[in-house]
């Protein structure tokens, strides 16, 4: 394969800008419960570090803290209140629950399905 033109790479670039705009937010679903599933249970904190080194992507505070509140009311998360070591406050864990692997393994199969 030769070597694209600085027109063609543009293009490609605007492309799959694009494309990420349009499909982030679902994938950020499946990233994060991947993160938990991998890690939890694990603390928001962890989870966002994790979510930027996975796909490069940012996600600010107020965002990660909505989809998992939105994923804990669905019952695919479960939050537990953990005191933290230094200060004795508490921190939010999270961790998949039952319903949340079925869901995550569900949503793994479609991916594999049309990858």
């Amino acid at each position: 394969m030769t070597s694209p033109s600085s027109e063609v790479t543009e293009w490609v670039d605007e492309l799959v800008s694009g494309w990420v705009e349009v499909h982030k937010k679902s994938m950020t679903t499946v990233v994060l419960l991947r993160i938990v599933d991998a890690h939890g249970p694990v603390p928001a904190a962890t989870i966002g570090s994790e979510f930027s080194a996975r796909t490069g992507w940012s996600i600010n505070e107020r965002g990660l803290y909505r989809t998992l509140k939105r994923l804990a009311t669905s019952d695919l998360l479960a939050v537990e209140s953990v005191p933290v070591e230094r200060t004795g406050l508490p921190r939010k864990d999270y961790r998949l629950t039952d319903l949340g692997e079925i869901y995550l393994a569900r949503l793994e199969g479609v991916l594999r399905t049309v990858g």
